[in-house]
């Protein structure tokens, strides 16, 4: 019996060796969780494609188009959710290897300065406004490295800037490089006054922090801040009031900041962002030439990044949009003669924002629901080759099934992020 044991021990040792190696798929290592979710993605593809060609449908349901439609919905369906469970695996494995790139791009900028102020000292000598750069530059480095940790499993230090939905946000991210300057350029200070020699010379230190030199700085900051805050509470409430769909990505990508949830581009995001960059950089030109003093930004300067501000935050508060039902009729094939809406029949349903930005994954789109009169109605799933033409933004189209009694009913949409729409009422006859 020991003997047995021993070689099942071995035997899963061995195991053990070889599991993270080559096409590895298990969830448990970065490897595996990418490795799993492509070839899932890849698999979900294939039967999608084949199911649009004709191909794989059992004989038992071919004789019946709705009763084929289900059945591949249904199929569909299983196989995207295997394919999102995946991705959260990938999603989490993901997020535990960022914190330490977040580190290298710090330390990284912090071996960069060290690089150029070296090549900048030849000639001129080496000053102690270098030596407060430094010093500030390892203590920024420490802080967001002690974050960085703390917050491993939310992304090391791009948590703060991370939202609710699982997305980089633009607002955030900001916000918290202005922050990152003034703070750098506070610390240079401070470092200076600690190596001046004489009074006089820490009298203009301490003068280089007076509100007339940074006053356009610390605006564009309190702009910039405020905007976060507020964009936070806009999302929220307008969330609640089911006025914006949101839903969760599965993991932050670097385009978050200038797309929306669809990915697309946003005008919005993008020139809060190029504004704001054109603006720190300014700051950090006018602090290299003269680190004695805060930046003075330039007051045109400042107005153009609250005015770049405010169309942001105009943007958020436009955003969006309820799902609403415009109109329900009777889904009518080609050569069939017009005849009121029965039990059995397709009905479609036309309206507006049925699928949320970034729903557009078949996993969330079979989430999507048709309340027919008391009955719930999955709407299927509807494969062409790259993806699908049900469910749609504007257009669904759901059997009646046999449990809704004749007569007056209401229809009603319920996205894949949980929000309802009007209520349609509709006649089925008998």
């Amino acid at each position: 019996m020991k003997v047995g044991a021993a070689a099942v021990a071995v035997q899963e040792a061995r195991n053990d060796r070889t599991a993270h190696e080559g096409g590895c798929t298990c969830g448990d290592c970065p490897r595996g969780a990418r490795e799993g979710h492509r070839r899932a993605v890849a698999r979900f593809a294939a039967k999608r494609d084949g199911f649009a060609a004709g191909q794989g449908l059992p004989a038992a349901v071919a004789h019946s188009a709705g009763a084929s439609r289900q059945w591949i919905s249904d199929e569909l369906t299983q196989s995207a959710r295997a394919m999102a469970d995946r991705g959260r695996e990938e999603g989490t494995a993901w997020f535990e290897g960022l914190w330490p790139r977040t580190l290298y791009v710090v330390w990284g900028g912090a071996a960069v300065l060290l690089l150029v102020q070296a090549l900048t000292a030849i000639g001129g000598g080496w000053t102690p406004a270098r030596t407060a750069g430094l010093v500030a530059a390892v203590l920024v480095g420490g802080a967001l490295t002690a974050a960085g940790y703390l917050h491993r499993a939310r992304g090391g230090a791009l948590a703060p800037v991370i939202g609710e939905d699982n997305r980089l946000s633009t607002s955030r991210a900001v916000a918290g490089g202005v922050v990152l300057l003034v703070l750098y350029a506070v610390l240079v200070l401070a470092g200076e006054l600690a190596l001046a020699a004489g009074a006089a010379r820490r009298d203009a230190l301490i003068s280089g922090l007076e509100l007339a030199r940074g006053a356009g700085l610390l605006t564009v900051l309190a702009v910039v801040c405020a905007v976060a805050v507020l964009v936070r509470r806009v999302v929220g409430v307008r969330v609640g009031a089911q006025r914006l769909q949101k839903l969760r990505a599965p993991r932050p990508r670097a385009a978050d900041l200038l797309t929306d949830d669809s990915g697309r581009g946003s005008f919005t995001d993008i020139q809060y962002v190029a504004v704001t960059a054109v603006a720190v950089c300014w700051a950090a030109v006018r602090l290299a030439r003269r680190p004695e003093q805060l930046p003075d930004l330039p007051w045109g300067l400042a107005v153009l990044v609250v005015v770049s501000a405010a169309t942001y935050l105009a943007g958020k508060y436009a955003e969006g949009g309820r799902p609403v039902i415009l109109s329900v009729v009777r889904a009518r094939e080609a050569g069939d003669l017009d005849a009121p809406i029965r039990t059995g029949d397709d009905i479609e349903i036309r309206g507006a924002y049925f699928v949320p930005p970034g729903a557009g994954g078949a996993d969330q789109l079979a989430r999507v629901a048709v309340r027919i009169g008391p009955v719930h109605v999955h709407v299927p799933l509807v494969p062409v080759p790259g993806g699908f033409t049900n469910p749609a933004d504007a257009l669904l189209t759901v059997p009646v099934p046999v449990e809704v009694e004749p007569g007056r009913v209401e229809v009603q949409v319920i996205t894949a992020a949980g929000v309802e729409t009007n209520r349609c009422g509709i006649d089925v006859a008998d």
